[in-house]
């Protein structure tokens, strides 16, 4: 599993819109809370692609972008999107390969995990945080990795002007 500090493994995959979507995309852009939940619809990720949903504008605010990843196929993802009114993607991984690359673990040896990363600008994994049973808490520690990221980078832009 890739640890706090190293670069975030590449990703492309498919969205529910069928659009093809890629960490490259986020490079020196955007950082990025990509987190990978078991299954469309069921209630756990509901609750956490809802909280996600109705927190998305704090995330914005951070410069951050949303992106939830799960096995699910790109037509899954479209209905659900559409009846939780998401609007941030959904990236279907069938093989698990990409869920593979960032380490996530099934729960119980066979639902998978439930991780959320915080990926900064550059592509470097700045937080990471794993709860099967408290899907609600990915956004309040996401919200809070990316608050001291910004925390950070004002504090050395303030360093450096000074």
């Amino acid at each position: 599993m890739p640890k706090i500090g190293d670069p975030a493994p590449v990703f492309r995959l498919p969205s529910g819109t069928g659009t093809y979507v890629s960490l490259s995309d986020f490079i020196g852009k955007k950082n990025l809370v990509l987190y990978f939940y078991p299954k469309d619809s069921s209630p756990g990720c509901t609750r956490e692609a809802c909280s996600f949903r109705d927190s998305y504008s704090a995330f914005k605010q951070l410069d951050a972008e949303v992106i939830g990843i799960s096995s699910d196929s790109q037509t899954s993802h479209e209905e659900f999107a559409r009846d939780q009114h998401l609007s941030f993607p959904l990236l279907s991984d069938p093989g698990g390969l990409v869920r593979r690359a960032y380490g996530v673990k099934p729960s119980l040896g066979m639902i998978p995990g439930r991780t959320t990363f915080v990926i900064d600008k550059q592509g470097i994994i700045r937080h990471i945080y794993s709860s099967q049973i408290h899907p609600d808490k990915h956004v309040a520690e996401a919200l809070t990795a990316l608050r001291s990221l910004t925390n950070q980078l004002n504090s050395q832009l303030a360093s450096a002007i000074i």
